[in-house]
């Protein structure tokens, strides 16, 4: 049901925006006028996939499906896109989607991703494509792979931003309360929550606690206290299981608050230091073009939405 609605509610928020419908959006699907979704929820409004067509559509967009093998009713999906595909300008899928574009041959050649649970039996069962596991979704010319459900609105966000900006984009975002906007390069998680799950609660809440007081002072040894730990046992774990000492987590995750702040808000250099714990503006100019190789308004001006600058 996320691959479907997610992307749905992103380009609808879009129009909202924008006080027109830029996107007319229409749910088709062989099972019309409904479909039971995975656990049990019914998606009814979808019309049968046409057989003749006044004017096709821009982009057709497939949801996930079950992939071993392929249902009988994804089947004439794949036949319909095997025979039409050519005439649609954008063809993207969502999660396990891609399957179904990969038995349609619209894979064959291109880079293309999937749910990080699928990615090699997508590489076993289409040797013409070129499956990769590089970030949370892929494009490659028209055709746009996802990888698993939330990640569908992070690719429908990223379609938002090639047609009208990242402004639009990052307010669409923001309206549907996500806690960050991620980008296509960030890395399917399963392997940091694969570490998140094995740590003890208390060693595991760690990132959160700075996050949460970022703007305070963060010695290693109230750090320690906070992990129950000793500032020896803290700094012995963070070598071990993130490869910094405890010092140099605190400055990298202030150094990304610090990027967030640039690119979605329009705060001053001064405030955007105070937030983060990174002093002020000269010293925050000097920590970041150290870590970026950029200055901070060089990042804002090249990644930042076009933002009113606050009072």
């Amino acid at each position: 049901m996320l691959d479907l609605v997610g992307p749905w509610e992103v380009l609808g928020h879009a129009n909202d925006i924008l006080g027109r419908a830029a996107y007319q959006m229409q749910a088709l699907g062989p099972t019309a006028p409904a479909v039971q979704t995975q656990h049990g929820l019914i998606a009814g409004g979808l019309r049968p996939l046409p057989r003749r067509v006044a004017r096709w559509p821009d982009i057709v967009l497939v949801a996930g499906a079950p992939v071993a093998p392929l249902p009988g009713e994804q089947e004439a999906v794949v036949a319909w896109l095997r025979r039409h595909h050519a005439r649609i300008p954008t063809v993207m899928s969502v999660c396990t989607g891609a399957f179904v574009l990969g038995a349609a041959g619209i894979l064959d050649g291109r880079r293309a991703t999937t749910h990080w649970m699928f990615l090699d039996e997508l590489r076993a069962r289409y040797p013409s494509v070129r499956v990769v596991d590089e970030g949370i979704y892929v494009k490659d010319g028209p055709v746009w792979t996802s990888a698993g459900l939330t990640a569908g609105i992070d690719l429908a966000l990223a379609l938002v931003e090639e047609h009208h900006g990242r402004a639009l984009a990052m307010e669409v975002a923001k309206r549907m309360v996500l806690f960050l906007r991620r980008s296509g390069h960030q890395a399917q998680f399963s392997s940091a929550l694969e570490r998140q799950k094995q740590q003890p609660p208390r060693q595991r809440d760690l990132a959160g606690y700075v996050v949460e007081h970022l703007p305070e002072p963060l010695s290693v040894s109230r750090l320690a206290a906070a992990a129950g730990m000793s500032s020896r046992s803290l700094a012995r774990w963070c070598r071990t299981q993130l490869g910094e000492s405890p010092a140099e987590m605190v400055r990298r995750l202030r150094l990304e608050e610090a990027k967030r702040l640039l690119e979605e808000t329009s705060l001053t250099i001064k405030e955007i230091g105070a937030r983060t714990g990174l002093g002020d503006a000269s010293t925050l100019w000097r920590v970041f073009t150290d870590d970026a190789g950029i200055t901070p308004g060089a990042y804002r001006q090249r990644f930042g939405a076009r933002l009113p600058r606050s009072a």
